[in-house]
């Protein structure tokens, strides 16, 4: 675990900086399991397509958590509290293999926990899976989700939580 790691509640002012870990996540680490094609249907490369406004509300809809090291945003994860669904967790390619990941698991597992959810859910990317398995998450199911007419591969995932 990184001593200068702060897991901190999502600001709007973080709308910028999660999505900017999204796309290089997505077009760097990403590139060890899925094709450029494959990247760019699930990050398009066009600026326009990209509207920051709806990322942050996105964001705000369901409780959203930022990883810090030295007063920068280096990850990113959420839960949604009412159906216990995780939809994202991103770390930046130049903080990856330190822990950042592993935190912001434990931090939804945390609040899942305390809104007394009885399971967490996630369709974890190739990239993410190993992180998730080494968590307690299990795979349910192996899929191919369809972004921009191009065919994704994940996994749907889920960890079932103590009473």
């Amino acid at each position: 675990m990184l001593d200068d790691l702060l897991i901190r509640p999502y600001r709007d002012t973080d709308a910028r900086a999660t999505r900017a870990i999204f796309e290089r996540a997505v077009r760097v680490t990403a590139a060890a399991h899925y094709t450029a094609e494959q990247r760019t249907a699930w990050v398009p490369d066009d600026p326009l397509a990209v509207v920051l406004d709806d990322w942050a509300a996105r964001r705000a809809a369901v409780t959203t958590w930022v990883a810090v090291i030295d007063d920068s945003v280096v990850g990113f994860t959420d839960l949604d509290v009412e159906t216990g669904y995780l939809d994202m967790l991103f770390v930046d390619p130049d903080a990856g293999r330190r822990g950042v990941g592993s935190a912001l698991i434990r931090q939804v597992l945390d609040q899942a926990r305390s809104v007394e959810l009885r399971e967490v859910t996630v369709q974890a990317s190739r990239t993410a899976q190993p992180v998730f398995e080494r968590h307690g998450f299990v795979v349910v199911r192996e899929q191919r989700v369809e972004r921009r007419g191009v065919l994704i591969e994940n996994a749907v995932m889920r960890m079932v939580l103590d009473a």
